[in-house]
């Protein structure tokens, strides 16, 4: 009780944050891990603070090896125009708070991109993002209706007002074929399809920014050592590190450090030891794609079709068959299966859930399991699927599907969040959290899906809780608008420059007419 008590009193102080001084050139920055968020929180920092010096750390002897790489997600540019995880209903309607806020954020991220492009940052030959429409597919007479009412709630806002509808079997068949033929013309069926909707290589756009940073003469990208120590010296911290290869000592004192580390980022937050760390938890969860591999096949199919998740399934299990474009090579996949493994990294250790249990956070971990028993028993069903009966789902939306074209591919590791509840003692909370101390000088990003589709979002969140007074700056303020025009603005009450940015970022982003290969 006296614990409590005193983080209690802690939080509710008043929270002195960094403040970073443009001209200081003594700032050292480490960012932990090599992937989306990093890469992404690099690139402002190096614009933002010109005179820091960044440190880059990946444990990995590559970049964006982990949930950054293109078959460890699923390359949705998350929009929010397809997942109806994002529109529950809530009191009868429609509730389109999390598909406006996630449609938002994607904005953001393809401005952002879009200034990568136009300023070089990013090889402006090489593709990472290409037109794929997305859409929505449902039967049954339940889940027609629903679509039909999220369809007539979302085509009143202007991020989805380009929005299509339809019933009919035949108009659905010019948009996916694939899904059609072979399909009974007396079930009841209805598909939503937005023409705006993308594909996303967040391995290829992680590369392009981690290769611009580390070639510039403030960034020093540490490839293959891991970080085994994060502790606070004064007002500094002390990172120390050990390059795999031939076990050599890394370290460096840092003003900030980002953990950006995806599945490991709450291992090295707990070694912190900052008090906002405590009651904080992971749940691994893995995940299987069954991939076409029958190029007939994956010509015929042009678009992201998200279904609707089984009842009890947690939100990343919603079904979907996906058109991918991966270095050049289109792709077809159908998924995801949800798996379990203690390890929270794919390229991890399965000591790694074990290893992540301390007096702190036991409490919420088993609290969260007792009242998550639904979800853990869809995952060990999951678990024990066959081939066979994996593909009698595709079947559901893909009718003539043969097992022999399809092949078994393992996605990427993700940690949900287990952190401290009043109520319930521990909850499991999915999508993504900023924890950071109160002085603002370490941070980590815990959690997963949409991640790397709103990483911007996110990344600019940070800077807001770390450099709160920086961000308040005629200069810094100045520099973000250069990145990301409607900065500071909500799309969906401005229709106008909604579409001026659309237009602006279609075009730079060579959204138009998709692949040149197509």
């Amino acid at each position: 009780m006296v614990l409590l008590l005193y983080l209690n009193l802690g939080l509710t102080q008043k929270k002195k944050t960094l403040t970073m001084d443009i001209e200081n050139t003594s700032q050292e920055i480490v960012l932990v891990g090599a992937g989306i968020m990093s890469a992404t929180l690099g690139i402002f920092l190096q614009k933002l603070l010109p005179k820091a010096k960044l440190t880059i750390y990946e444990r990995m002897d590559k970049v964006a090896l982990e949930s950054s790489a293109a078959w460890n997600n699923a390359g949705t540019g998350h929009s929010a125009f397809c997942e109806l995880n994002y529109t529950p209903i809530k009191n009868g309607k429609v509730d389109l708070a999390k598909a406006e806020r996630i449609g938002e954020q994607f904005e953001v991220s393809k401005q952002f991109w879009t200034y990568l492009k136009r300023n070089k940052i990013l090889n402006p030959h090489k593709a990472f993002i290409n037109d794929v429409d997305h859409m929505s597919f449902v039967w049954g007479a339940d889940n027609v209706d629903f679509l039909s009412s999220r369809y007539q709630s979302m085509i009143k806002n202007p991020l989805f007002a380009d929005m299509l509808y339809s019933e009919d079997y035949e108009e659905i068949q010019t948009w996916i074929p694939l899904m059609m033929d072979g399909r009974d013309k007396n079930q009841r069926i209805a598909a939503t399809r937005m023409a705006l909707g993308t594909d996303v290589n967040f391995g290829e756009l992680t590369k392009g920014m981690i290769a611009f940073l580390g070639n510039s003469s403030n960034c020093e990208v540490q490839m293959g050592c891991e970080i085994t120590s994060i502790k606070q010296e004064g007002k500094k911290w002390r990172v120390k590190g050990k390059q795999l290869s031939d076990r050599s000592k890394k370290e460096t004192i840092a003003d900030f450090v980002f953990i950006g580390a995806g599945g490991g980022a709450l291992k090295l937050l707990e070694k912190t030891d900052i008090p906002e760390a405590r009651g904080y938890g992971g749940f691994p969860v893995s995940g299987q794609w069954l991939r076409c591999n029958n190029p007939d096949i994956i010509k015929k199919h042009e678009a992201k079709v998200y279904g609707k998740a089984d009842v009890g399934s947690p939100p990343m299990s919603v079904p979907h068959l996906d058109t991918r474009i991966i270095d050049g090579e289109r792709c077809l996949l159908f998924g995801p299966y949800a798996g379990f493994s203690t390890k929270f990294l794919k390229n991890g250790s399965y000591l790694d859930l074990f290893l992540s249990v301390e007096s702190h956070n036991i409490w919420p971990l088993l609290a969260a399991g007792y009242h998550n028993i639904d979800l853990t028993k869809y995952l060990v069903k999951q678990v024990l699927l066959s081939k066979e009966d994996r593909f009698k789902m595709l079947k559901q939306y893909y009718p003539e599907a043969k097992i022999e074209d399809w092949d078994v591919e393992i996605a990427g590791q993700r940690v949900q969040i287990i952190k401290k509840d009043e109520k319930d003692g521990g909850k499991l909370q999915f999508g993504t959290e900023i924890v950071c101390d109160q002085k603002g000088s370490v941070a980590a990003l815990l959690g997963a899906s949409p991640g790397a589709s709103t990483s911007v979002s996110i990344m600019l969140e940070l800077l807001q809780k770390v450099f709160p007074d920086n961000l308040q700056s005629s200069s810094w303020q100045n520099i973000i608008k250069e990145m990301i025009p409607s900065y500071g603005m909500q799309l969906s009450n401005h229709s106008d420059l909604l579409q001026e940015i659309r237009r602006d970022t279609t075009a730079e982003l060579k959204l138009t007419d998709g692949p040149e290969e197509w």
